[in-house]
């Protein structure tokens, strides 16, 4: 079928608009007609950065839609269904088989190769393939296959108008929500540090507060992003402008370091300044692309005598079937309201959604496709 998507070309030029050929679900793909997808800092660097993935490809992976076709043996969703798209994996691995998919052993393949796993394409143009299967779903476009590794049905008391806005719930909310949740696991009354105040660090805040921690720290660039920490639950913001020392800042709030810190901004410095500000027995997680070859110096003897702990961590450690619905129930219950980060774009503003999100100037960019 012909379908509308934003094409990437070639590193760092912008997405065009373009109409290609969409294959037919195989056996286990399920066809989604969009409603809207967020735009997540994982697709412009891809964009920005040079990155061992063929051009021309369809980015794109926090979509949100409606099943228009299953496969033979599809028996998760049916046609109708509402969904929201997360990230893809094999199901088959030793990660996977331990309820960890989000390291699933095959997890750039899965997800950044732009192909099935037989290195076939299901988008062309003109008869020449185009990389499509971004995060099993290359969501910036008008329609995408996925498989049930990564649809997640959602519920029918979710209203059309929230629909809309949870496509980030696949990827970035459930990122820093689950990094809190799932790892670091703040205790009623420890502190909570966030480095990088974005969609991903705003959602770490929303869990922190919601877990009952008792000091938030947010620190960030962009006066008005510590603003919205402030209204999501932040207790205390720091500018990372040079005007203060960040780590000591850290100290004093906490009363001799923090319980627990997260990095969401993939800048070695500033994952040492997360390690640097714990208490002892503290625990630093990190998210985020990092450059390949990205280096770390960590100072030992501090790790070693203060029983300190770094984690890496991948899409939130989340079970997207389980967690997005939980997720759902604790907005429905004011505790966490994902919808203060977004605003709307029509598609065809998918550049300029990006270049705000680039500028700072909106948290989540969310495209919504023509009704």
């Amino acid at each position: 079928m012909k379908i509308t998507a934003a094409v990437l070309n070639a590193p760092n030029t912008n997405l065009t608009i373009e109409s290609l050929e969409l294959e037919d679900p195989r056996d286990l793909e399920i066809r989604v007609r969009l409603v809207a997808t967020g735009v997540c800092h994982t697709d412009i660097s891809v964009m920005r950065r040079p990155f061992p993935v063929e051009q021309p490809i369809v980015l794109g992976h926090e979509g949100a839609g409606i099943v228009e076709a299953v496969g033979q043996t599809v028996t998760k969703v049916k046609v109708g269904d509402r969904v929201v798209l997360s990230y893809n994996f094999c199901g088959q691995c030793p990660s996977c088989q331990r309820h960890a998919p989000s390291y699933c052993l095959y997890f750039f393949g899965t997800n950044f190769l732009g192909q099935r796993r037989d290195g076939s394409t299901a988008l062309s143009r003109n008869g020449q393939p185009v990389r499509h299967h971004f995060f099993g779903q290359s969501s910036f476009a008008t329609h995408c296959l996925c498989t049930e590794h990564n649809v997640v049905k959602v519920p029918d008391s979710v209203s059309d108008e929230l629909f809309e806005l949870l496509g980030p719930l696949g990827c970035g909310i459930q990122t820093g929500a689950g990094a809190v949740i799932n790892v670091l696991k703040p205790q009623m009354g420890q502190s909570m540090v966030v480095f990088g105040s974005g969609a991903v660090g705003m959602a770490a805040i929303m869990a922190a507060k919601a877990m009952g921690a008792g000091t938030i720290v947010a620190v960030d660039k962009i006066a008005e992003r510590l603003k919205l920490a402030t209204e999501l639950g932040a207790t205390h913001t720091l500018a990372a402008d040079g005007s203060c020392d960040v780590v000591a800042s850290i100290r004093s709030i906490t009363g001799g370091g923090a319980d627990c810190s997260l990095d969401t901004t993939a800048v070695s410095a500033v994952l040492r300044n997360a390690l640097d500000c714990l208490a002892p027995l503290g625990r630093c997680g990190f998210v985020g692309g990092a450059p390949v070859g990205a280096m770390l110096e960590v100072d030992v003897r501090d790790m070693m005598l203060n029983g300190k702990t770094l984690r890496g961590i991948v899409e939130g450690d989340s079970n997207a079937d389980t967690f997005i619905p939980d997720i759902l129930r604790m907005q429905a219950k004011g505790l966490f309201p994902f919808e203060k980060l977004m605003k709307i774009y029509p598609f065809e503003s998918i550049n300029q959604a990006i270049a705000d999100s680039l500028a700072g100037t909106t948290v989540k960019p969310v495209l919504r496709m023509q009704r």
